[in-house]
């Protein structure tokens, strides 16, 4: 087993010229055509930010709705009451409330990805945040969580809408996709989030913003993304 484990990681890293920084499409090719595992393996962007993370006017944090979605389904509840819990519903939210649900998941029940909220159950949710916070899952207005248009948050979610923000080390990384998507799609999910992430360069950020882009999948190799098509694919 474990053999045939090393010899397939082998001939992935063998497949990628370590010299070479590949163009989006070039790189998609290069992961496709590595030895499969014997699951669907995730594919991830990692970005090396050229910023200060200490400094909060350099804070990268955005969102963008990736146009094939990420090939996971995603666990939607909302936090709201009188028609805009109807809205919720009738959108497909997995679960819809407000107080009970509030002291359901402060009870430690945490059955789901992402949480929507109307703006005036926020005082009530502030209670969840040290809950959720650390693990992504508090509602904000900046993800576009927070909203009383609660049936249009959750279709943009469903559509592939994600959210995504930087580290403490001024790092940031991103599921874009599954490694069976056809290229195309895993394409044009890519180029959609690189456009977001240079729609929200902040304006303190001087210098060249972004020093390394990389692709990979769960179990194979980061593949190095050519930054100066990057950028001329996001100008364009």
């Amino acid at each position: 087993m474990t053999t045939a484990v090393s010899k397939r990681m082998r001939s992935a890293y063998d497949g990628v010229d370590r010299r070479k920084a590949y163009t989006v499409p070039e790189a998609v090719a290069v992961l496709q055509q590595a030895p499969k595992p014997k699951f669907d393996e995730t594919v991830d962007l990692a970005v090396t930010l050229d910023i200060d993370p200490k400094q909060t006017e350099q804070a990268v944090r955005g969102t963008v709705v990736l146009p094939h979605g990420t090939g996971k389904a995603r666990r939607v509840i909302v936090f709201a009451k009188g028609e805009a819990a109807k809205a919720a519903q009738a959108a497909g939210a997995e679960v819809v409330g407000g107080e009970e649900l509030i002291q359901r998941v402060a009870g430690g029940w945490l059955e789901f990805d992402v949480a929507v909220a109307t703006p005036d159950l926020m005082k009530e949710l502030a209670k969840l945040g040290k809950l959720l916070g650390p693990r992504g899952l508090m509602p904000s207005p900046k993800a576009g969580t927070v909203t009383m248009n609660v049936g249009q948050a959750i279709k943009e979610i469903t559509l592939g809408k994600v959210e995504f923000k930087m580290d403490k080390q001024g790092d940031l990384h991103l599921a874009v996709g599954k490694r069976s998507f056809p290229a195309g799609h895993l394409t044009a999910n890519i180029e959609a989030f690189l456009e977001a992430l240079w729609r929200v360069r902040p304006a303190a950020v001087k210098g060249p913003y972004v020093k390394a882009i990389s692709l990979s999948s769960t179990m194979g190799p980061g593949i190095r993304l050519d930054l100066s098509g990057v950028r001329q694919a996001v100008a364009a």
